[in-house]
């Protein structure tokens, strides 16, 4: 789940990580009044969506006047923003957060992700703030700096000598306010759940002090039930319809851009099948696991998902039977095309408890785009034929 920057302050304000005053605004007017109650002569009207790249799209405006504060909240409000994260269809922008200006001195990116590789939380640092830390890990990754923190032992002072070294810092003022800083926003991921936090840029003032001038937050799903205050934060709004529907039939679904739907029990067959599709020459529509306890409604409901996707021309059925057996799997996919019309042709690969009983169902039910697959090579060699229009 993601959270938007003015959410993300909020939750940093907890934990004493310090960034620029900001009031949220869902009409202009609002937003007048906003910058009314900050004060100062200069603010920045933020857009609020949950993509990054939002400067560059026009998301976020600097105003020199009360006037202006109110015109380009206008101006956002209501506009779709397209960025690099959003795709080309954008996200509409429904508030903008107003925030005083900010004295920058300079730029740094500073976030905390998961290094699943080395098992343990990252703390990631850059001079390059400002700029898409994408471009720059491809460009110049040797700008990024990587300090691993073992939770078992948690942040530590030289974790924090190692980042500010790396950046360059020698102020020995600085370097101890943004050891405090990364310390606390290291506690506040853990704290959380969290599993990325992003602030780019981190800005340096004229006084030497550190802000968070931006705020990214994204948390583990399945760890919400220990965070109601952070569930209560989810704007549905900004969540893809179709993912959001699936979930509340236990489906776990993204959308992508190819024309094979995928239907799969367990999330890592479902990454082999994708794989196996773009082997044979296709392309995946999208992920969609159903879990270990498919059944007829569970297995309607994914084909309707999928069939709203213009683009799907075929649909490969995937389902390793062990939890569940395999012939009610192909009952289920039998008594799922009554309830939704599948128009493309659908092919079946199932493999486990009583998979020999289940592709004699499908085969003697006589439904014509129902095809049976041997195995996942044969099953996704046909589903790529079947998008093709090929027999």
């Amino acid at each position: 789940m993601n959270i938007h920057e003015y959410q993300a302050k909020q939750i940093f304000a907890k934990y004493g990580v310090p960034t620029p005053r900001g009031i949220i605004a869902n009409t202009p007017e609002e937003a007048l009044i906003n910058a009314k109650e900050l004060g100062g002569n200069i603010w920045v009207v933020k857009a609020q969506i949950h993509a990054g790249g939002r400067g560059l799209g026009g998301g976020v405006k600097l105003a020199r006047s009360l006037d202006e504060v109110k015109t380009l909240a206008s101006e956002i409000i209501g506009m779709t923003l397209v960025t690099h994260q959003t795709g080309p269809e954008g996200k509409l922008v429904q508030k903008v957060y107003i925030e005083e200006g900010a004295d920058i001195k300079d730029e740094l990116y500073l976030g905390v992700v998961l290094d699943r590789a080395k098992e343990m939380p990252i703390i990631m640092a850059s001079t390059e703030g400002g700029m898409e830390i994408e471009k720059v890990a491809h460009d110049t990754p040797e700008k990024i700096i990587k300090v691993a923190v073992d939770p078992a032992i948690g942040f530590q002072g030289f974790h924090g000598r190692e980042l500010v070294f790396g950046l360059g810092i020698t102020n020995p003022d600085e370097q101890k306010k943004l050891i405090n800083f990364a310390s606390k926003l290291y506690k506040v991921y853990m704290d959380n759940d969290a599993e990325m936090i992003e602030i780019n840029p981190l800005i340096k003032t004229g006084s030497g002090d550190f802000l968070a001038l931006d705020g990214k937050m994204g948390f583990d799903d399945s760890a919400l039930g220990r965070h109601p205050d952070i569930e209560a934060m989810r704007d549905l709004s900004e969540e893809d319809p179709d993912e959001r529907e699936a979930s509340q039939y236990g489906l776990s679904y993204v959308s992508l851009d190819g024309e094979i739907g995928c239907m799969v029990n367990g999330a890592g067959l479902a990454m082999g099948t994708m794989d196996t599709i773009n082997y044979m020459g296709g392309t995946p529509a999208n992920f969609l696991d159903v879990g270990g306890k498919a059944n007829a409604e569970t297995v309607a409901k994914g084909f309707e998902i999928i069939l709203k996707n213009p683009n799907v021309k075929a649909i490969f059925v995937n389902i390793f039977g062990g939890i569940v057996r395999c012939d009610r799997i192909a009952n289920g996919i039998l008594e799922a095309t009554n309830l939704v019309d599948v128009h493309v042709p659908v092919i079946v690969r199932l493999d486990g408890t009583n998979a020999t009983e289940a592709i004699e169902i499908l085969r003697n039910a006589n439904i014509p785009n129902i095809i049976p697959a041997i195995d996942l090579a044969d099953g996704a060699a046909k589903a790529v034929k079947a998008a093709k229009g090929e027999k």
